[in-house]
């Protein structure tokens, strides 16, 4: 099982945008629910957006709605996290995850549950 994941880009300022990837071999991808968790300094880990298996539904943490695009592409194996708007509020390290289960309980639980984690990687947004 492996986490390719990546960042595009580097540092950004407040309203600026960036985007993530993750690419997850070693699992059947289309069977687990995939999302983005992240956990700010001092902070504890929260759900950023997850999506069911398959084709099915994607969730978004209320304060990222509207900024943030969760896009699944079950041919490559990859998740994608376009961040738009950023706030300095949304520094924080990222997390991709993979879980039998569903998306919404995912979500509000922070990843309660995830049967597989990716590397972190690091989001600083400059005010």
């Amino acid at each position: 099982l492996r986490f390719s994941c990546r960042r595009w880009g580097g540092l950004v300022q407040a309203g600026g945008s960036l985007r993530l990837s993750c690419q997850v071999s070693g699992l059947p991808f289309d069977d687990y629910a995939i999302g983005w968790f992240r956990q700010a300094p001092g902070k504890g880990r929260e759900g950023v957006a997850c999506t069911d298996s398959g084709r099915g539904r994607t969730y978004y943490e209320d304060s990222v709605k509207g900024r943030f695009t969760l896009d699944r592409d079950n041919a490559k194996n990859t998740v994608y996290l376009q961040m738009n708007s950023l706030k300095p509020e949304d520094t924080a390290v990222y997390f991709c995850a993979a879980g039998r289960g569903g998306a919404y309980y995912f979500l509000r639980s922070a990843g309660n549950g995830m049967n597989y984690w990716g590397e972190g990687t690091q989001v600083t947004v400059s005010s």
